[in-house]
């Protein structure tokens, strides 16, 4: 006889929006019991369609669940679900632990973590993400995680059906500094690829090949081989919104400025996202950088 397969933890899901809700549908055929809660109804129902159980506020999603998971835009928003009124730090007991797939500072991460130990007595892991929502949907996401070592060991079986890379980087903020450094790189890299994008048009070559031709080589790269395509195409349906690469962006600037650490190629990326962002376009992708250049 076959041994049986260990129990999926149960989830609390918080958040199912771009991230969240291919997460949830790729998570529910894998076994997993999801009760997820969103402001947005339309976005709600789809997870609900998608095998969730719906919850009618943040708190609902807490009994019952081994994990408490959020995925959220904002800081604002982690603060009000977890410690606003009728927040889910009220709702937690101890065996519990809560898993933040948000990019939120570094500064405030660690401040969540001691306050829910302090007023839960549960465990806070910082795991920010990268890959965007196609990853969020196979299981194939690069999570990096800071915590304690029993919480980070309590949330490994998530971690292994979510992520192809998931990498420890310390305690309670640690995720967050390394997505932080994540985040210098996508900026800086969008820019490039957009400067890039233009010599080759502007040089008469196919543009559409770059990726192909330098495949392999020095200046291969995920960026270049995925993001650079689109940005060719302008093609901007949001993988990941202009709006929140600025907010990280900003965030990054603040972190930097905090431990003085010198950030000239990172701000200077900032800029160009703050004017793509002045100039409406909020809700395009992080490859429309290139709009800053058309336009000029």
């Amino acid at each position: 006889m076959n041994a049986r397969a260990p129990r999926k933890p149960v989830l609390g899901y918080i958040g199912v929006g771009l991230m969240g809700l291919p997460m949830v549908r790729h998570l529910v055929p894998q076994g997993y019991t999801i009760t997820a809660y969103d402001i947005a109804a339309d976005k709600l129902a789809l997870a609900v369609e998608a095998g969730a159980r719906r919850a009618d506020a943040p708190a609902g999603v807490v009994a019952g669940a081994d994990i408490v998971v959020l995925n959220l835009p904002t800081i604002e928003a982690v603060e009000t679900v977890m410690f606003g009124t009728g927040g889910v730090a009220k709702a937690m007991t101890p065996g519990q632990v809560l898993v933040d797939f948000s990019t939120i500072s570094v500064e405030k991460g660690r401040r969540f973590a001691a306050d829910l130990l302090a007023q839960a007595g549960c465990g806070w892991v910082d795991t920010p993400v990268s890959g965007g929502p196609p990853a969020a949907g196979s299981g194939a996401l690069t999570v990096m995680a800071g915590g304690r070592p029993e919480d980070l060991a309590a949330v490994q079986p998530l971690m292994d059906d979510v992520a192809q890379r998931f990498t420890i980087m310390g305690g309670p903020g640690g995720g967050l500094v390394a997505k932080m450094i994540n985040q210098m790189i996508v900026g800086c890299g969008h820019a490039v690829l957009a400067e890039a994008l233009l010599m080759a048009e502007a040089g008469g070559i196919d543009a559409a090949r770059i990726p192909e031709c330098l495949a392999g080589g020095y200046a291969d790269s995920s960026l270049l081989q995925k993001n650079y395509p689109r940005m060719a195409a302008r093609d901007f349906a949001p993988q990941g919104y202009a709006r929140q690469l600025l907010k990280d962006l900003e965030m990054v600037s603040i972190f930097a400025g905090s431990l003085k650490s010198p950030m000239p190629m990172t701000g200077e990326a900032l800029n160009l996202y703050r004017l793509l962002v002045h100039l409406g376009h909020a809700e395009l992708d992080t490859t429309a950088i290139v709009k800053v250049f058309d336009r000029q």
